[in-house]
């Protein structure tokens, strides 16, 4: 097959490249790299049908020949970027998914939208089916990212070509960047140092934390498939934010301190998905266990730091 993957070099974009590249997958990799890194898929630069474009897919948008996927992931995806690039996040959330879907029209190509759990808000329902609707503010902090991947669900829905919508749980592994202000790399870059874990709120919030290799299986399987989803894919094993502030302490040995600071506006109290559709149609269910993915990504972050203390 021959893949487009919009925010290629991101986090997770670069983990979809680098499957679709193993399995032999021709893959063009677009990304303007305004919070991507090329580092991300250097390891990938001179594999045989792997390219990387410097593209920003709010502005003009072509690929030359045959393509028989569009992945779109192209966007700001921590709350420390997406507040400091709004405008940016609600374009490409709009422009740059019309014209994702453009591409995937003009190339009769299915197209896989890269949503988010984000669009069921601060949820009053625990936990969060695909037909629950949410309780998102629209006028909030958060919602230049939340009403860009709503509006991108509707855009999709309604642009009448082979699409699928996944809606993506919080996830983590190595690459992510220590500084980018989401739980798990704050926590662990914290512990790495010997600094207080700090933890936002009084810690009884509850996230669902899946590891990387486990979210890209579940998208290529959607991605492969003929169901359009939504679907969530997700670890539904929540753990409060307390516990897993000390259990990052655990795993890397450190005596930092657990303190905390105040909680974000529109911070949901409980993220768990309801995976149920996803093993239904999908054959999907994670698979890594919290304290081997956790482990796995401690001794990456531990890896790169010694380069830099040195």
């Amino acid at each position: 097959m021959r893949t487009v993957v919009t925010g290629g070099a991101g986090f997770l974009g670069s983990y979809l490249c680098e499957r679709l590249v193993e399995r032999g997958d021709e893959v063009i990799c677009l990304d303007n790299l305004l919070t991507g890194s090329p580092g991300n898929v250097a390891h990938l630069l001179e594999r045989p049908g792997f390219r990387l474009v410097d593209c920003d897919v709010t502005g003009f948008l072509h690929v030359a020949g045959p393509v028989d996927l569009v992945l779109h992931l192209a966007s700001a995806a921590s709350p420390a970027d997406y507040l400091a690039y709004p405008i940016e996040t609600l374009k490409v959330g709009s422009i740059g998914t019309l014209h994702a879907l453009g591409l995937a029209r003009e190339k009769d190509a299915r197209f896989v939208l890269a949503s988010t759990s984000e669009v069921y808000g601060d949820p009053l329902e625990h936990p969060q089916h695909e037909d629950y609707w949410g309780n998102v503010n629209p006028v909030g902090p958060r919602s230049v990212y939340d009403e860009a991947k709503r509006f991108a669900e509707s855009l999709t829905t309604a642009y009448g070509v082979d699409t699928a919508i996944v809606r993506i749980f919080n996830t983590y592994g190595p690459r992510m960047r220590p500084h980018d202000g989401r739980a798990i790399p704050t926590f662990i870059r914290q512990a790495l140092d010997g600094d207080p874990i700090t933890v936002t709120g009084d810690g009884t919030q509850t996230r669902s934390i899946c590891y990387v290799d486990d979210t890209v299986t579940g998208i290529l399987a959607l991605a492969d498939s003929d169901f359009a989803g939504p679907v969530n894919i997700g670890n539904p094993a929540e753990l409060t934010m307390t516990d897993l502030a000390r259990l990052v302490r655990e795993l890397t040995g450190s005596a930092s301190p657990v303190t905390y600071i105040g909680r974000p506006v529109d911070d949901p109290h409980r993220r768990c998905p309801d995976t149920s559709l996803a093993a239904e149609r999908l054959g999907w269910r994670p698979e890594v266990p919290a304290t081997a993915g956790l482990r796995r990504t401690i001794r990456w972050f531990a890896e790169e730091r010694e380069p830099l203390a040195g």
